[in-house]
């Protein structure tokens, strides 16, 4: 990915196009086939495009419904994304529907959390054409999409004129902006696909930030002293267990405030940005979750800090920890020998999850 950032940093100084239409084009794959066990419908609900994958096979009965948000860091990817959908769909025998949410930064943050909203109100309302129980929606995603997913649950509790959903499924899920030097930001800092400045780049680039400041942020100034205090029980290396802290840990000392910092970027403290600051009277109320975490990867410790978050608070968690998995594993799976075992035993293990519902 660095390096067809870079081709793409060149291009976009040709004035050929920008670096973020680059990736779009090589990280939105091969399409598949056509899959003979699947309808598969396109559609358009607010200008958001949806794909549902639906088994061809009559239903015995209502089938499960699973909300995909694929992942991107809000800026790349699309409903293309389809292998992961389709080997839901067809292992599970379950309805799935893909939301391509419009990307940044043509439509600017918070837009995405907006269409990802809309398209399961839609699904929500129409359970009955789809042949869904309402008992068993899923919110599911990946990366960002499981940060989307998880707002998206977190929003949901409110409103007591739709179905409750039934379970989340965050896979390697980035939850907050508050601390960038947690555990596995050292020790993945460096780790293919996804670099700890490149978390920090990304950001920038789905917030619309100017990158004069990335360092900074980096550093953790953009974070005001009484917040690391309110939020050091959620958010710490301290609360990360010891055995994710063997390799290549140093604690760092707390760097110095900056209010300019803070007040140009104060977005990724949001809830929004960051749903592993939501009070626990919003997380106790959340559903059973499943949450898969990658030993090399950055945003690890998210999830492993939002899985305590949740057990603390009453909520059954389902941990899937691959130990040699990366972030990003997924985009490669059902593309043969360029597919990881790891990321094959994420997804069956997903798969398993979803049938045990």
């Amino acid at each position: 990915m660095p390096s067809i950032q870079k081709q793409g940093k060149i291009l976009e100084k040709l004035g050929i196009c920008s670096d973020l239409s680059l990736l779009r084009v090589v990280l939105d794959g091969i399409p598949p086939r056509r899959d003979s066990k699947l309808l598969i419908k396109d559609l358009k609900v607010d200008e958001v495009p949806l794909r549902i994958y639906q088994p061809k096979q009559p239903p015995t009965g209502k089938r499960r419904g699973i909300l995909y948000f694929h992942g991107g860091a809000g800026t790349f990817g699309s409903i293309t994304f389809e292998r992961i959908c389709r080997y839901i769909a067809k292992k599970c025998n379950s309805v799935v529907v893909s939301v391509g949410y419009r990307l940044s930064p043509e439509h600017p943050y918070p837009g995405q959390y907006f269409d990802c909203l809309n398209a399961t109100l839609y699904f929500m309302r129409n359970l009955e054409e789809y042949h869904v129980d309402p008992a068993l929606i899923i919110i599911s995603g990946d990366s960002c999409g499981a940060n989307f997913a998880t707002v998206i649950c977190q929003i949901l509790l409110n409103r007591r004129d739709l179905p409750k959903v039934r379970a989340q499924v965050l896979v390697y899920p980035g939850l907050q902006g508050l601390d960038f030097h947690l555990p596995s930001y050292q020790q993945n800092a460096s780790v293919p696909l996804l670099f700890r400045k490149l978390v920090i780049y990304f950001c920038f680039r789905y917030l619309n930030k100017e990158p004069s400041i990335l360092e900074d942020v980096l550093q953790n100034c953009h974070v005001p002293e009484s917040m690391k205090r309110k939020y050091k029980k959620w958010i710490s290396a301290d609360i990360i267990p010891d055995k994710f802290k063997i390799r290549g840990y140093v604690p760092q000392k707390s760097t110095s405030y900056k209010p300019e910092v803070h007040e140009a970027v104060k977005e990724l403290l949001a809830i929004t940005f960051s749903p592993l600051l939501a009070e626990d009277s919003i997380i106790c109320q959340l559903p059973e979750s499943y949450i898969v975490t990658c030993e090399f990867d950055v945003l690890r410790d998210d999830g492993l800090l939002y899985k305590k978050r949740l057990e603390d608070n009453g909520v059954q968690v389902t941990w899937y920890h691959s130990e040699s998995g990366f972030h990003g594993i997924l985009a490669f799976f059902g593309y043969g020998i360029f597919s990881f075992s790891s990321g094959k035993k994420i997804m069956d293990s997903t798969v398993n999850y979803i049938n045990s519902l």
